[in-house]
């Protein structure tokens, strides 16, 4: 077992698990379809659940459908596109915006993206990011068109992510998506524990705190490596 294995905290019967999925499960790829998924992954997940009662979520920027297709055959309880759809425990689906992103939006978004080879788009059904990993060059070109848009609505807030900038309503976050399944059998009284790795988790890692629960940075807690983050879960079995 490795120093970064050794110091990690121990897992506890009593916690309710929130884990994002990219640099977190998953290593960051250069596009969001071309993650490498480990064979085990859904197998670890599963276990974890059980072990927990049922107690993990899935929180991601990721829409639903691509969550589920990331980690079949599981279906776990997810807050998905940062919160905006909620999975609950029993499986009923829960959208918390209250609808897409305006029309003429998409229009203006496809046309400027056209134009700059390798910014890729990822709509969603209440928000979109726009990724820029293939065209760094481009990060000011594609702030300076998401500024322009929420000028028009200031509904809507820029999330950064790592190498992409992300449409969505403000008061949409992972914190917002924890304190929901906080407030549900078999999450509430647990102390949450959320797992995730860049400024989209931030959110989340306040609100479990705020529960009195834990915020563990992938970064600062598992070295980066969401391979460190994978081998942890063993931990939540018997």
């Amino acid at each position: 077992m490795n120093n970064i294995e050794t110091a990690l905290p121990s897992a506890a019967r009593d916690w309710a698990l929130f884990l994002d999925i990219d640099g977190t499960l998953l290593d960051i790829a250069p596009t969001p379809e071309a993650v490498e998924v480990p064979s085990d992954l859904a197998a670890r997940l599963e276990a974890a659940s059980a072990w927990l009662g049922g107690a993990l979520a899935v929180v991601s920027g990721r829409s639903l459908a691509s969550i589920d297709q990331l980690l079949l055959p599981l279906k776990l309880p997810c807050a998905a596109e940062h919160g905006a759809v909620l999975r609950l425990p029993d499986g009923m689906l829960h959208h918390t915006a209250p609808g897409a992103l305006p029309d003429h939006w998409a229009d203006r978004i496809r046309t400027a993206a056209a134009a700059w080879p390798g910014v890729l788009i990822d709509a969603k059904s209440h928000g979109l990011a726009l990724h820029y990993r293939l065209a760094p060059e481009r990060e000011q070109d594609v702030r300076r068109l998401l500024n322009e848009l929420i000028r028009e609505e200031p509904d809507f807030e820029i999330l950064p992510a790592k190498m992409a900038l992300e449409l969505r309503r403000r008061g949409l976050h992972k914190g917002a998506a924890v304190r929901a399944f906080m407030a549900v059998s078999p999450f509430a009284g647990r102390r949450p524990v959320f797992v995730g790795d860049d400024v989209t988790d931030e959110d989340g890692f306040a609100a479990a705190r705020d529960h009195g629960g834990l915020a563990l940075s992938v970064l600062d807690i598992f070295g980066g490596a969401p391979s460190q983050v994978r081998a942890w879960l063993r931990r939540f079995r018997d």
